[in-house]
């Protein structure tokens, strides 16, 4: 029997096919909630806020419902609980969970497989052998091993390209110190939801248990702390949260995609601690290194490729290690659909799919409109009519901003692409600007957008 981690797997990769689920609205919505419980036919869900929950809710609901049931073969309802808020035990997910009540007779129809991040299974080369000595130090830290007694390790501050293997490190070192001493506190998160966690605990005047929480952790690992910039009381918090950490003794782990001193927009303050103890870059793999990451990944799927075909997706595939690990997922998902062999011209039509899913396109005023759109639920025609539905303004004035600052257009340029009076431009920008300077949510929602942009 599976568990309910893996179905949640199958049922994301479900939801990002679906044609009403855009990529931004995945990231921003689908993709941070977490599998909790499932039980009498209902799937437990956690999520970070009232807001993200009922906007989720709202949005994606029905689309919910039919992935769930499309992976488990019967009717599924949906919940969705905050976390500390509504279920005791909902600060800490039951990831293992077996599912429970299941018609008589049925199997799950979930194929995944789940592959926990460890030191063993990451593959090391010359563009990542530093960072993944400095890693084991720290996690032998624990162990009273190499790195102890010293601060050298601490912070260590991973920094590189997306999809380098940042994140497997850090969930290497979470594994082991669980693993040797399950009596240690060790808090893994992300930046987005230490900032989540943090307007939460404002809202509801629940800052000493935040404090207590993260200021109890004799680890403390913190990934793409580049989203720190722009929030001013989520670095305060930030800043005093490290100090007292860091004056305990207690290690401290951070990845960024670049490094300190081009993370710009940081308070110096910050910045400085993030110099105290170790800095370590990871760089793109060499080919031998993508050879062997080819490899191990064909081992874990079972899946037979010549080695002339993983020369060529080698060869072809440079900076990525998730673009090899995509490459094979879709190789293997071919054999199993059209039972069909690895061959040459198989590799390199996945090679030019994954490559082209990968390569930035033009940012076009048609895109802005259209992801603005299903970020906030409303279509494209919603925005450039005169429908003034709050929803409906709002995304209008985010579509101005985003005109403004992505595209560089003048406030005549946007009136023109939404026929709108120029002159009510250079009020909406400005709603929105300060809008975002105290709406952490939006500010969220703004970034994703520019995110997905520039990514696609």
């Amino acid at each position: 029997m599976e568990s309910f981690n893996d179905v949640f797997e199958s049922v994301l990769k479900y939801l990002r096919q679906l044609p009403n689920v855009s990529e931004v609205g995945y990231k921003r919505w689908l993709a941070v909630l977490e599998p909790y419980k499932f039980e009498n036919n209902t799937a437990f869900l956690l999520t970070e806020s009232e807001f993200t929950k009922k906007t989720t809710l709202d949005i994606y609901e029905p689309s919910l419902k039919e992935a769930f049931e499309n992976v488990m073969g019967f009717p599924v309802e949906i919940r969705l609980l905050v976390k500390s808020k509504d279920s005791e035990s909902a600060a800490q997910p039951q990831f293992t969970s077996a599912m429970a009540a299941e018609p008589a007779g049925h199997t799950p129809t979930v194929a995944g497989v789940q592959e926990k991040l460890t030191f063993d299974n990451f593959i090391k080369g010359k563009s990542n052998e530093l960072a993944y000595a400095c890693c084991t130090a720290v996690a032998n830290k624990a162990d009273g091993g190499e790195g102890d007694n010293n601060n050298m390790f601490n912070p260590l501050f991973i920094y590189g390209d997306s999809g380098l293997g940042k994140t497997h490190l850090m969930k290497a070192i979470e594994a082991q110190v669980k693993q040797n001493h399950p009596e240690m506190n060790l808090i893994y998160t992300t930046t987005e939801n230490f900032t989540n966690e943090f307007v939460q605990a404002l809202s509801e005047r629940s800052t000493n248990e935040f404090h207590n929480k993260y200021r109890s952790a004799d680890y403390l690992l913190i990934d793409d702390i580049q989203f720190i910039i722009n929030k001013d009381a989520v670095q305060e918090e930030f800043f005093h949260t490290f100090n007292d950490l860091y004056n305990a003794g207690k290690q401290i782990v951070l990845t960024s995609d670049i490094a300190p001193s081009k993370i710009s927009k940081l308070e110096n303050r910050i910045r400085s601690r993030f110099l105290l103890g170790m800095q370590v870059d990871i760089q793109p793999p060499d080919f031998e290194t993508r050879m062997a990451i080819i490899k191990c990944k064909a081992e874990l799927l079972d899946l037979q490729i010549k080695d002339n075909l993983a020369r060529l997706i080698a060869e072809k595939i440079k900076t990525n290690i998730r673009q090899l690990e995509g490459t094979m997922n879709k190789i293997k998902a071919l054999t199993i659909y059209t039972s069909e062999s690895p061959s040459i011209s198989m590799v390199q039509r996945v090679i030019k799919e994954v490559m082209i899913e990968n390569h930035p396109t033009e940012i076009t005023t048609d895109r802005i409109i259209s992801e603005v759109a299903t970020a906030f639920n409303v279509t494209p025609d919603d925005i450039r009519s005169q429908n003034r539905r709050a929803n409906i303004s709002l995304a209008r004035k985010i579509t101005i901003y985003l005109m403004k600052e992505i595209k560089g257009m003048t406030y005549i340029q946007i009136g023109n692409e939404l026929n709108k009076n120029h002159s009510t431009m250079t009020i909406h920008y400005q709603d929105v600007a300060k809008l975002l300077k105290t709406n952490s949510d939006l500010k969220e929602t703004v970034d994703d957008i520019i995110k997905n942009l520039k990514e696609v």
